[in-house]
């Protein structure tokens, strides 16, 4: 449940800065900030169902998953292709996270 929280945190997130990308570094519009406000806060209250005992675990986990997710958006919205170098990156920050989520803890 935790990957399907993260992803779509990932997601939220990353939609809404790009909003702000496009009004500031693309000239549109200042009306790409109500979206872009509204997936900001979907993105804060996603993390909230994240469980886990301490918030800053939830966001560190959070972190690698987002990496993902930014590679994902480079690829699909930019259409850059990722290279060895983004993937293994991504790989190392991936396990990176499942560590900090799901490793052992002594109590």
């Amino acid at each position: 449940m935790a990957v399907l929280v993260y992803i779509g945190a990932a997601l939220a997130e990353i939609a809404g800065c790009f909003a702000f990308w496009v009004w500031l570094r693309m000239g549109r519009s200042i009306a790409w900030l109500v979206p872009g406000v509204a997936s900001l806060c979907l993105f804060a209250w996603l993390l909230t169902l994240v469980e886990a005992d301490n918030a800053g675990r939830a966001y560190a986990a959070y972190g690698s998953i987002y990496i993902l997710a930014a590679v994902g958006w480079l690829w699909a919205a930019e259409g850059v292709r990722p290279d060895r170098w983004d993937l293994i990156g991504m790989a190392i920050c991936l396990m990176g996270g499942a560590v900090i989520l799901w490793g052992p803890r002594s109590a």
